[in-house]
């Protein structure tokens, strides 16, 4: 529910950002303060795309989704990665252009004015959805939190902009400065794209998550013979993790119920929001697949 009201706060942020930006722009002629504002619209589709996932992802397994609903929001954080990059492609073009066939700008420091709003408010509303997206391990809250605090660094590049265009009246700084935010945009959008699309092929965890799994497994070593097949792969802000336990052929169900029952709670208090599968087998049957 919190995932969901504070999605929806970054709409009416950006919105009013985009009105703010747009206008600005358009008055100046600046056309890095129009490709901010096309920035902001991004980041407006981000939050929308944010909104709807968050909802949808967290909807309880149903029939035709067992395993629920978590990878919809890899799938809105790689698109939402895409738009970055292909805003960053646009900017680029639009810089050359004007670059090409300069054409002077009016008041730049109305511009200054709203790219200093508009990182400020960024600023504040990215921080919020960045801590929200980190408590709920939410993909697309943390891709739309990328999205905000992109923007602040790049409207105050923007106005760094327009300040020196001001002094020293060199308006390709405008252009050049816009080309700096395409590049940085877009490498951000590829490490980000990574990070959303890697789930949706059911990627393994990080090495780091993985040998958390190891060290909570090594705490009951004394109670089991050997685990194998150890898999575990992502889904949105869960993580899956299976294996098998094999245990002495003398082992009572009872027994391996309430030791598979430790393990499990050890996990899920060592990693973030688990789903586990231990497959029990007894001494005899055991299959050593390394």
């Amino acid at each position: 529910m919190q995932s969901s009201k504070i999605a929806a706060l970054s709409i009416f942020s950006n919105s009013f950002i985009i009105i703010l930006k747009l206008g600005a722009g358009i008055f100046t002629g600046s056309v890095a303060v129009i490709s901010e504002a096309i920035h902001s619209s991004l980041d407006l589709v981000a939050s929308v795309i944010a909104y709807f996932s968050v909802k949808i992802s967290n909807r309880p397994p149903d029939k035709d989704h067992p395993y629920g609903h978590g990878k919809f929001e890899n799938i809105s954080g790689t698109i939402e990665t895409l738009l970055i990059f292909i805003a960053g492609i646009w900017i680029i073009c639009e810089s050359i252009n004007k670059i090409l066939h300069p054409t002077p700008m009016k008041l730049p420091l109305i511009g200054v004015i709203v790219m200093l709003i508009g990182a400020a408010l960024n600023w504040k509303i990215g921080k919020i959805v960045q801590r929200v997206g980190k408590e709920s391990g939410s993909v697309a809250m943390q891709s739309n939190a990328l999205h905000l605090l992109t923007d602040v660094y790049s409207s105050i590049g923007v106005g760094i902009s327009l300040v020196l265009v001001s002094l020293t009246g060199w308006e390709i700084l405008d252009a050049l400065i816009g080309i700096g935010i395409a590049l940085y945009l877009m490498k951000e959008s590829i490490e980000l794209g990574r990070k959303a699309f890697s789930p949706l092929l059911d990627a393994g965890l990080s090495d780091e998550e993985l040998e958390t799994i190891k060290g909570v497994l090594a705490k009951f070593k004394n109670q089991y013979i050997e685990y194998h097949n150890l898999r575990t792969r992502r889904s949105g802000a869960e993580e899956h993790v299976d294996f098998h336990l094999v245990l002495p052929s003398s082992t009572s169900i009872e027994d391996a119920h309430n030791l598979c029952n430790e393990i499990e709670n050890e996990l899920s208090n060592a990693l973030f929001n688990p789903n586990i599968l231990i497959h029990v087998e007894p001494e005899d049957e055991k299959i050593f697949v390394k």
